[in-house]
């Protein structure tokens, strides 16, 4: 395993791979290697690239290396009474540059947006071994290119970030969470559309299996209160609310925004439109699983089938489904990432050999871009 130590080791890892023709896996915590197909690579490990480069609480802005774990950066910000805004998770060991490399939003996505929303600017390695800065570190910021959006989510296909500088917001004073029951997904997805959609400003809305449904308020007490009061009259005929004690709510927040409860050898991450998630959770095989966030826009699917119905059935209701967890067989037969249109393959594969001509990040992790490089473009 190589370990930089700083950018400028990271950058002549890079630089000597594409000389040589090796391929590299840029690697955090590690947390998430078993995401796509078998591969044997050299990895790199960012772990090395530690520490935060500049936090200004006033103005809600933290420069921080990419290998700084997340917990560690989630400590830092709550100190100062802040927060990562697009609620991250991820197991013990999960990096910050990991947690943006992988697109991870939690619950308070569906009201605060993605991590692509919060990263404002970042230092990476491109394919060819050259160090490039996008963004920059003030919240208002439209010059140029928006090149953090298209790094946010890449998953290492464009480059190595070695340092990022993230938006961070002030913690709510308050945060309550209230819940109801209903008899069906549907119902449950009629409560939270509801929620969602009313004046008392739900910030997050999710729902599990056994019916309950989970609304956050936050913000200040008094209008947490206030909300709160009048959440049961705005969900009239849904269900009688009840507040939840936090010690209660929050493993259910947490399985329903992870679905690392679920059950079943393989485990399936789908988006979808909110109204959709009632008539895939009935489409689903006798003993599957399920858990909902989002209002409805994610959903977790554990399944002991290894084939791709779950798939299909998302995409005949406008949806994609990424495989996230399955036996290795598995993993080297099915695409991790929902097959895309001809022409946005292309396209992808033309800004992938933009940042990396010498394919020194395409490891065989994503059969989708071999797919994608044997198109004409």
């Amino acid at each position: 395993m190589l370990e930089p130590r700083d950018a400028a080791d990271l950058a002549q890892i890079v630089a000597d791979a594409a000389a040589q023709g090796r391929r590299l896996e840029l690697r955090g915590g590690g947390t998430k290697a078993g995401f796509g197909a078998p591969r044997a690579v050299d990895v790199v490990s960012l772990r090395g690239l530690h520490g935060v480069v500049d936090y200004d609480p006033a103005e809600l802005v933290l420069t921080v290396r990419a290998g700084t774990p997340l917990a560690e950066v989630e400590a830092l910000v709550a100190g100062e009474g802040q927060m990562l805004a697009f609620e991250p998770w991820g197991d013990t060991g999960a990096t910050i540059g990991g947690t943006v490399a992988a697109g991870v939003a939690g619950s308070r996505r569906v009201t605060a947006g993605s991590a692509r929303d919060h990263l404002l600017g970042l230092t990476a390695i491109s394919g060819r071994g050259e160090v490039f800065v996008a963004g920059a570190k003030v919240v208002k910021n439209v010059t140029g290119y928006d090149l953090p959006k298209l790094m946010a989510g890449s998953w290492g296909r464009l480059g190595a970030m070695a340092e990022l500088t993230l938006k961070v917001l002030p913690d709510p004073r308050e945060v309550v969470t209230m819940a109801l029951r209903v008899d069906s997904p549907a119902a449950a997805h009629a409560a939270m559309a509801a929620a969602l959609g009313s004046t008392a400003d739900v910030s997050a809305a999710a729902a599990l299996p056994d019916g309950t449904v989970l609304l956050r308020v936050a913000g200040f007490a008094p209008s947490v209160a206030a909300r709160c009061a009048a959440l049961p009259g705005l969900l009239a005929g849904h269900g009688a609310l009840s507040v939840m004690a936090p010690v209660e709510a929050a493993p259910l927040w947490r399985r329903a925004m992870t679905g690392a409860d679920l059950t079943g050898s393989v485990r399936w991450d789908v988006h979808l439109p909110p109204r959709a998630a009632p008539g895939l959770i009935a489409a689903l095989p006798e003993g599957a699983e399920w858990s909902m966030d989002w209002g409805g826009g994610r959903l977790w699917v554990g399944i002991d089938q290894e084939d791709e119905a779950v798939r299909a059935a998302a995409a005949a209701l406008g949806g994609e489904a990424r495989l996230v967890l399955a036996p290795e067989a598995m993993r080297a037969r099915v695409p991790a990432f929902q097959p895309r249109a001809r022409g946005v393959m292309a396209l992808e594969a033309r800004v992938r050999r933009a940042f990396d001509p010498q394919d020194v990040f395409a490891t065989g992790r994503f059969a989708e871009d071999a797919d994608a490089d044997s198109l004409s473009a």
